[in-house]
């Protein structure tokens, strides 16, 4: 399409204003009415000119205004979809942040769990770890349920795994009374004198040696019975266990 610019219709205008003339009969320039009609031709040029800058002007304003709207709806557009990006990232932010706070009360809590916790054995304060009171808990359940069997397996396997925990000389004292249990006084006495050797400060010690007595007593060889006794009472003296010796033949 072709364009004008208020320039160049002027220009035209004025050109054409000026071709007239020359083509009029040259005897009008004399006369006042040839004079009367070039004022008003070169009036109407005029309006025209005028009119046709006055269309110019408002095409040009439309345009403009159209190419502002355009530009205003590509604007908003664009700022939707950063926007939207905007609320996805924010999401996938806020999703980051839930599973870091996750993992890091998970690691919380799994550290908790491996960390030592204070119990009390025989009415001594003790540290011990979860694992090793899980395993405890679990052997000695097996010897409270009866399944003297299994019993033997765990306890055993514990005091080898756990020879250092608050509750080794306690294992290794129901491992005595499960083998006891099963009427294998050998094992018994082997097991309880490893209480003897390797936890004699222990609360259970007393009581082991008079699990030892017991089984002597069940092999039919009173000579270690009595012996087995005599120590216990001499041992410790103020111990329950030490009473029962004395009410067992023990020495006075």
């Amino acid at each position: 399409m072709m364009t004008f610019s208020k320039a160049g219709v002027a220009a035209a205008l004025m050109a054409a204003f000026a071709y007239l003339p020359l083509h009029a009969n040259a005897a009008l320039f004399d006369d006042d009415e040839a004079r009367k009609a070039i004022l008003e031709l070169r009036a109407k040029v005029d309006a025209m000119a005028r009119d046709l800058n006055g269309r110019i002007d408002a095409k040009a304003d439309k345009t403009s205004t159209l190419s502002l709207i355009n530009q205003h709806d590509q604007t908003m557009q664009e700022i939707a979809r950063l926007r939207g990006q905007i609320e996805v990232l924010g999401n996938d932010l806020a999703n980051v942040q839930k599973r870091q706070k996750d993992f890091y009360t998970d690691i919380d809590a799994r550290l908790r769990k491996l960390e030592p916790r204070q119990v009390t054995i025989d009415g001594q304060e003790a540290a011990v770890g979860v694992s090793e009171q899980s395993a405890y808990e679990s052997a000695f359940g097996l010897f409270k349920s009866g399944d003297y069997k299994g019993a033997v397996t765990a306890l055993d396997a514990f005091v080898k795994r756990y020879p250092e925990s608050a509750y080794a000389a306690n294992a290794q004292y129901w491992l005595g009374n499960a083998y006891y249990a099963q009427r294998d006084c050998k094992n018994a006495i082997t097991a309880q004198q490893a209480v003897l050797k390797h936890y004699a400060d222990s609360p259970k010690a007393p009581d082991a040696m008079l699990n030892i007595a017991s089984c002597y007593t069940e092999l039919k060889d009173k000579p270690n019975a009595t012996k087995t006794l005599n120590a216990l009472i001499s041992r410790y003296p103020d111990s329950s266990a030490a009473q029962a010796a004395k009410e067992r033949g023990g020495k006075k």
